[in-house]
Order: C-alpha cells, then sequence, then structure tokens
C-alpha cells in the first residue's frame, strides 16, 4: 500500500508540473502579445493586429516561424554546449515557478495547488533562479564569437551584483515571519497583514533586484543591442532563440509571483472584501493572478519609460546603493525585533516609510531638481548674455 501511495504522490506531481509548464509557456506566448501592443499604445501606434481577429494569433504565428526557420550551425562553436544553453535557461526558468502556491492546500480538486513544497521555499527558488545564468553564461562562451561573450560575463556580473541585495531585502521579511516556506509566509500575512506595510523599504530594493535579476529594462545590458548586437543572443537563432526568450519571459512571471507572495499575501485576497462576498479572499489561483498581471504590466511600463542604463551604473547601482540599503534594512529590522518586539509591528512600518522617503530626498536627481533655479534672466530677455561656464566655449 505506502508504494502505491508512492507512485500516485509522483504521477500528481508529473501532471501539475506539465499543467503548470503549459500555463507558463501559454503565458509567456501572449505576454509578448500583450506586451507588443501596450508599448504600441504608449508610443502612440497600433503594433501587431493584422493576424487573427484583434492580432490574437500572432504568438502562433511566431511559434510557428519559430520552429520551422533555419537552425543556424556556428562553425566555432562548442556544439554540446552551445545546444544545451538555451535548455539549461528554460529548465530553471520552469522549475522555479513550481514551489509558488496558487492557493490552499486541497483546493485544487483535492490536490495542493503547487508542484513541490521546501521547508526552504524561498531559498530553494532563488537557488534555482540563480542556476538559469548558467545558461546564458555558457550560451555566450560557446557561441565562439566576442560579443555573445561579452554579453554572458555581463549576466554573470549582474546576477552576482544583483543576487546579494535581493536575498538580503528578504532577510529581514523572514526574521518577521520566522520562516522560509511559501505557506508560513502567506499565513502570516492573512494574519498581520500584508509584509509590503511593514517592510515597504525591503520591497523597494527588491523589485529593483528583480528587474537587474530577469535582464530587463533599465538593465538589460547583456543584450545592449546598440553595443552588443544582442549580446549572449547574436549567434542564436530558430528555436534555440525562442527558448531563451520564453526562459526571459517565464522568469518575469516567476518574479511577479515571488513579489506577489512575499509582499503582498499571495493567493489571499484583501480581507475587508470578506464583507462584500463571504470567503472571496480565499479564492484560489484569482488574486494571483491578478497580482501577477499587475507587476507584469509594470514590467512592460518600466521598459516603455526608462532607458538602458551604462554598465558602469548598472554595477555602481548594485555595490553601492542597493546593496547598503538592503543590508541596512535588515539591520534595523534584527535591532528591532531584538530589542523593541513589544511595541508591535507598526512603528517599523513607520521607520520603512520615513527611510524610503529620506532616500528619494537626498537622490542625487531629486537634489539637483529642487537647487534648479526657477528663476531664469535669459528666459525673459533672449538676447541678454548667459553667464559664461568654466571650460565652455
Amino acid at each position: 500500500m505506502p508504494d502505491t501511495a508512492w507512485w500516485l504522490d509522483l504521477l500528481w506531481t508529473v501532471v501539475k508540473g506539465v499543467l503548470v509548464a503549459l500555463a507558463l509557456l501559454t503565458t509567456f506566448a501572449y505576454m509578448t502579445l500583450v506586451e507588443r501592443r501596450l508599448l504600441a499604445r504608449m508610443q502612440i501606434r497600433w503594433g501587431p493586429n493584422r493576424v487573427g481577429p484583434l492580432g490574437l494569433l500572432q504568438p502562433l504565428a511566431d511559434a510557428i516561424k519559430s520552429i520551422f526557420k533555419e537552425d543556424l550551425r556556428i562553425t566555432k562553436a562548442d556544439q554540446m554546449v552551445y545546444t544545451l544553453a538555451p535548455l539549461i535557461a528554460i529548465t530553471c526558468a520552469l522549475t522555479a515557478f513550481g514551489g509558488i502556491p496558487a492557493g490552499p492546500a486541497g483546493s485544487f480538486f483535492g490536490l495542493d495547488p503547487w508542484v513541490y513544497s521546501l521547508d526552504v521555499g524561498v531559498i530553494g527558488l532563488l537557488a534555482i533562479t540563480s542556476m538559469g545564468v548558467y545558461g546564458i553564461f555558457l550560451g555566450g562562451w560557446a557561441s565562439g564569437s566576442k560579443y555573445p561573450l561579452l554579453g554572458g560575463l555581463r549576466s554573470a556580473a549582474q546576477i552576482i551584483s544583483y543576487e546579494l541585495g535581493m536575498g538580503l531585502s528578504i532577510l529581514g521579511l523572514l526574521m518577521l515571519v520566522g520562516s522560509a516556506s511559501f505557506q508560513s509566509i502567506v499565513g502570516w500575512q492573512a494574519t498581520n497583514g500584508w509584509l509590503i506595510v511593514f517592510q515597504i523599504f525591503a520591497f523597494a530594493t527588491f523589485l529593483v533586484s528583480s528587474f537587474a535579476e530577469v535582464n530587463r529594462t533599465p538593465f538589460d545590458l547583456p543584450e545592449a543591442e546598440q553595443e552588443l548586437v544582442a549580446g549572449y543572443l547574436t549567434e542564436y537563432s530558430a528555436i534555440k532563440w525562442a527558448l531563451f526568450q520564453m526562459a526571459e519571459y517565464v522568469n518575469m512571471i516567476t518574479a511577479s509571483a515571488l513579489m506577489s507572495t512575499l509582499f503582498f499575501g499571495g493567493y489571499k485576497g484583501p480581507v475587508f472584501l470578506e464583507g462584500i462576498i463571504p470567503g472571496i479572499s480565499n479564492w484560489p489561483f484569482i488574486w494571483l493572478i491578478l497580482k501577477i498581471a499587475f507587476f507584469l504590466f509594470l514590467f512592460i511600463w518600466v521598459r516603455a519609460t526608462l532607458p538602458r542604463l551604462r554598465y558602469d551604473q548598472l554595477m555602481r547601482f548594485g555595490w553601492k546603493l542597493i546593496f547598503p540599503l538592503a543590508l541596512t534594512n535588515t539591520i534595523i529590522t534584527g535591532f528591532y525585533l531584538t530589542y523593541f518586539r513589544g511595541a508591535g509591528l507598526w512603528p517599523l512600518a513607520i521607520l520603512g516609510v520615513i527611510g524610503l522617503v529620506l532616500l528619494v530626498m537626498l537622490s542625487d536627481r531629486a537634489r539637483r531638481l529642487w537647487n534648479t533655479p526657477t528663476h531664469r534672466p535669459e528666459a525673459e530677455n533672449p538676447t541678454a548674455p548667459r553667464p559664461r561656464i568654466a571650460g565652455g566655449d
């Protein structure tokens, strides 16, 4: 009898894994369409709208093109590593999402709505996502070309720089909850409130680190078309190129789900809605999907708004700002929980808000804006001589 139960558990785990993979790949396909349409709207144009009604068949056309397109064979490439690299990237991306709970235990037709559950779920997920950089780095190295190699090296350095800040930013959160299990984190927020309230400073650093982790604008330096042609993707085509694109978008979905679970209550909805529709806050899947959709829109919005950083700005931002701020938040949270735990959690929330406001006020950009004189004599008299700038013409 125990043997039968073991095989049944394995079978259901495989089934849930396949369903999650299909859901992620379908979401990836239509995320490309949604992103292109939203970017087009933000840039006052139409975007893809001719393949099928409202352009809904455009992802299918793109998939067919990628599958049947000629797969070029690079002469100087290490063929085995060159082929395995995109498989490593997409495998790590799909595996990472499986540990995030999409609903209460037993809510998926009597099954648990997650593929696997670990007591150290957060740490395990970060470890799996970190391994995805091997696909990018190996792909850049195995291509036998200088531009892909530079893109792979940039990706490795970027992951090292920002993952340290990402890990430190959630350390204070784990101190509050007392567990690294996703189920425990969601349950704690259902009782005490969303962790965005008590760890808003940590959320800010984690959000920025997530953009760098998935190589999205303004941190898409591993591709950097103006400098590296397409970075680690330069020598890839057809289905191999599509696998790397899948990995990027699936990582983006995973990052959105992770932020939703860690800071916004995960699969549980706002409690105040219980007075309107009893039990609505515990509906499985719905709330997590809505929160993921919000963060995916944020990824697209930032891409349409911000320019790409220079590489020195990228590294300086990670090591001189994100890392110290995340470390400071961890120290303050630990100190507060050690000596002032009896005062409750709301003073910690107020400290986080004050810290975030001070950071904005003391930033170089804000200081430059506020120190800009509002009265310019040349605006009133265009013929008046302008003040001479040292080193100018």
